[in-house]
Formats: structure tokens, C-alpha cells, sequence
């Protein structure tokens, strides 16, 4: 991050990312981020001596690679002032029978303790939010800090995407380093993957020699219903390593201004015919936050998909405002 128009190596500074919850989302996000040297990380979580304990193994971990980030855990907000990321994970997973949608009563009350303390301790930062139900979390999350909404994005379609890609790789063979895919719509059942707006190496997945109307829609089911899938194999958890992978490619864009698209739960105002609404669009997300959403043509049954995901989402928003949460 740019601190100084001084020349010399001390015109920027590390960044300071904070990680809130250390479950397995969050021990893995503070991983990958010194890995990827993205600067130095603060793990917070409620339960005592957890992120202490966590983030001290970490810290260790990076004298055998040679890593540079200073690791740190915490269970005091007051540890994570001046984070320049904030990524938030805090909540209960998803457990077997469970929808996104029974997390709400539990989770928007955290949620919202989250918020108030990223607003006191760490107001200029930019926001991630993994927590489900997502689309609802971070809604929630914008509406309690009151930032801008070119600081506050949701993680969803990034993985949707992630898992789109996976299937259609494992179907066709090809790497998916040569494959795009492209997921609109809220993070659950009823999220849209757009087949028609899916490549492997430029040629349209429709379009690809041997796929099939029910191939795709096969990969596409299984591209709504991939979380579940994963909860249903754990049994006792859910996804950790994609969702964290996906949140710290969407970090490194920020702190590196790289300016990628991702699908992303963004604030949509008038885009897509949706106002004061997060649901999962493409976005441009570099230096400045989310700085572009990319609005893009669909056809009738598209938009019929997408409208249909959009009042799931719309629904969730309705609750937490009849809890008293918005």
C-alpha cells in the first residue's frame, strides 16, 4: 500500500491484513496470504488462546519458507486498527441438513458485533466477507458500518466460479488454466452459472467438441449445489481451501491493483435492475475497491434466473430487517 511519493524501498509499506474468525477459513486464509507475501496479518477470533495459538504455528512456518509476514493472533479488536483488508469469517458452518438460509439467526448477530468493531478499529479498510449466508452477511455488514460500497464485497462468486471451472475440467480433460466460467446470482441454490459466457481457451463451452445440453447442465447443478456436496462428504465442516484460495485472489487484486474481474457479491444501484441489493455480479476489483461492475446481456431466461436468485437474497434481507437488523 502507498504511503509516500518519496523514491527509495520505504515508499511503500506492508500491508496489514486482518483476519476475523480463525476456524479452518481463516487459519488457511493467513496461510496463503504469506505464501503470496501480501504483508503482515492479524488472525482474530472470540475463543481464547485459538488465533494465539494458530497464528504462532503459522508464524513458525515461515522461517522454513522464507516467508516475510509478521503473524500475529488476538481476541482484542483493538489489535486489528489500521488493517488495510479486512476479510471476515466469523460464524458457524454449515453443518449436514443445514441450508445457507438457517444460518441467518445465528450469524447476522455476530455479523453485526463484526461490523461495529471494523468501523471503530479499522475504518479506511477494504472488506471481504466469506460468512454465510453470504449475500445477506455482507448486506448486513455494510448497512451496520456504513462504508462505501466500493470497500465492501462479498466472496461468492469467485468460488462458484472456482467450482464451475473444476467440473467442467474434470469433463472435458482441460486444464483449467484454459478455462473461464462465469456465475451470476446469490451464493446457494439458485445461483446462475452462464454457460453461454464459459471458455476453454476462447472457444464457448456450448460450442466445445463433445459437450452435450445435458453435460452442461449437469456441470451446472452441480455447480449450485457444490457446497452442499462438500458439507455432505466432511460431515462435520464445511469448504475451507477454495473459499480461502478465492478470498486471496481477490486480496492480492486489491493490494496489487491487478484490476481483475471476478463475479462477486457487489452493491448493485440500478445495475442489473437491482437497487440496494449484494448479489453476485462481475466486478473490476483493484486499488480503489470495487471499481466497476460490468453489466453484460442475457437472454430472457437468463434474466428470469437471475431475478429468481435475486428475490432469494431479497427474502433474507426482509428477515434481518424484521429481526431489527437493518
Amino acid at each position: 500500500m502507498e504511503i509516500s511519493k518519496e523514491q527509495g524501498f520505504n515508499t511503500f509499506r506492508r500491508a496489514k491484513i486482518a483476519m476475523i474468525g480463525a476456524g479452518m477459513i481463516g487459519g488457511n486464509l493467513a496461510l496463503m496470504a504469506a505464501q503470496k507475501n501480501l504483508g503482515d496479518i492479524v488472525l482474530f477470533d472470540v475463543v481464547e488462546s485459538l488465533p494465539q495459538g494458530k497464528a504462532l504455528d503459522l508464524y513458525e512456518s515461515t522461517a522454513v519458507d522464507g516467508l516475510n509476514s509478521v503473524i500475529t493472533g488476538t481476541n482484542n479488536y483493538k489489535d486489528i486498527s489500521g488493517a488495510d483488508i479486512v476479510i471476515i469469517t466469523a460464524g458457524i458452518a454449515r453443518k449436514p441438513g443445514m441450508s445457507r438460509d438457517d444460518l441467518l439467526n445465528t450469524n447476522a448477530g455476530i455479523m453485526k458485533t463484526v461490523a461495529e468493531n471494523v468501523k471503530k478499529y479499522a475504518s479506511e479498510a477494504f472488506v471481504i466477507v466469506i460468512s454465510n449466508p453470504l449475500d445477506a452477511m455482507v448486506y448486513l455488514f455494510q448497512k451496520v458500518s456504513g462504508f462505501k460500497r466500493e470497500r465492501v464485497i462479498g466472496m461468492a462468486g469467485v468460488l462458484d466460479a472456482a467450482r464451475f471451472r473444476t467440473f467442467i475440467s474434470m469433463e472435458t480433460g482441460i486444464s483449467v488454466e484454459d478455462i473461464n466460467a462465469f456465475v451470476l446470482g446469490g451464493h446457494g441454490d439458485t445461483m446462475v452459472p452462464l454457460s453461454r459466457y464459459s471458455t476453454l481457451a476462447g472457444i464457448p463451452l456450448p460450442d466445445f467438441p463433445g459437450m452435450t445440453p445435458e453435460k452442461i447442465a449437469a456441470m451446472e447443478d452441480r455447480t449450485r449445489k457444490g457446497g452442499g456436496e462438500i458439507v455432505a462428504l466432511l460431515k462435520t465442516g464445511s469448504a475451507f481451501y477454495a473459499p480461502a484460495a478465492s478470498a486471496i485472489a481477490m486480496t492480492e487484486s486489491i493490494i496489487h491493483d491487478k484490476k481483475r474481474i471476478f463475479p462477486a457479491a457487489a452493491l448493485c444501484k440500478g445495475e442489473y435492475g437491482f437497487n440496494d441489493l449484494f448479489i453476485g455480479v462481475p466486478v473490476v476489483l483493484g486499488g480503489r475497491g470495487v471499481e466497476k461492475i460490468i453489466e453484460v446481456k442475457l437472454t430472457e431466461s437468463e434474466q428470469a434466473a437471475l431475478k429468481e436468485s435475486a428475490s432469494s437474497v431479497e427474502e433474507l434481507v426482509e428477515v434481518l430487517g424484521k429481526m431489527g437488523y437493518v
